[in-house]
């Protein structure tokens, strides 16, 4: 009866630190628009098996759009944010969630606008980590982007799933 009691208590206990460890690897994104203004948010939360992403914005035009995580932690409005450069895990040919020769890393589902202008969408992918190393560490050396464009990402086409220009941008930093 005893060795039962302590079994339980052990694996109760390692529950509890892994859950307080997957709430311990956070990050958060300020988004900004093209006029260089906060316009919404994002959150990101590490799980056992990947990434929950929370993302929330205003002011843009309503349909869906296309969201991608790109390599490099800087979002310079001016410059339309093409100093975020390409998406985490570029290939060549390889871009898109429906893609046979992909999905890249920073692959990710649409956000819907609606007519108010408003977006909200979550998402969970396990191609992505935050602070665990690797080529989708969110969290490495040059830091990374969540960016937002103008027109949906029919995730096959290349290179950016026909979803346009960059509209919205947000460093990705650990919370």
């Amino acid at each position: 009866m005893l060795k039962g009691a302590a079994f339980a208590v052990s694996v109760t206990l390692a529950g509890a630190a892994q859950a307080a460890d997957h709430g311990s690897h956070t990050a958060s994104a300020k988004i900004i628009g093209l006029e260089n203004t906060e316009i919404g948010f994002a959150n990101f939360e590490q799980g056992p098996h990947g990434v929950m992403i929370h993302i929330r914005v205003t002011g843009l035009e309503p349909g869906k759009k296309g969201v991608h995580l790109h390599n490099h932690g800087l979002c310079e409005h001016q410059e339309g944010f093409t100093t975020a450069r390409g998406h985490i895990g570029l290939k060549e040919g390889g871009h898109g969630l429906m893609n046979p020769d992909g999905p890249e890393e920073g692959d990710l589902p649409n956000i819907f606008v609606g007519a108010d202008g408003i977006g909200e969408a979550e998402m969970f992918t396990t191609m992505v980590n935050i602070g665990g190393g690797g080529v989708g560490d969110l969290l490495d050396a040059d830091g990374s982007t969540l960016m937002i464009h103008a027109n949906a990402d029919d995730h096959v086409s290349q290179p950016i799933g026909g979803s346009g220009p960059r509209v919205a941008c947000g460093v990705i930093e650990k919370e």
